[in-house]
């Protein structure tokens, strides 16, 4: 993980500023997400496809495919804020 921040929206320009942040620190060759709009908007995609990064997708209803993201935000909410 290279950068994160906290909205109570997901909306495009939320999102498309996180991954600038991160990709001012690194750029992977192949980045992962699901198929949320946010992520599938031309703006979000244009950045990583503008750095030569492949963009892969997980299928609908692929809930272990982020279980590494799920298991920092549980660590986040459950074991350090209480």
């Amino acid at each position: 993980m290279l950068s994160w921040t906290l909205s109570n929206t997901l909306d495009n320009s939320f999102c498309t500023e996180a991954l600038e942040q991160a990709l001012a620190l690194n750029a992977p060759d192949i980045f992962n997400t699901d198929q949320g709009t946010q992520y599938t908007g031309l703006v979000f995609t244009q950045l990583l496809l503008d750095k030569g990064i492949q963009i892969t997708m997980d299928g609908r209803g692929r809930a272990l495919d982020n279980i590494f993201v799920e298991r920092l935000w549980r660590t986040e909410n459950y074991e350090i804020w209480y």
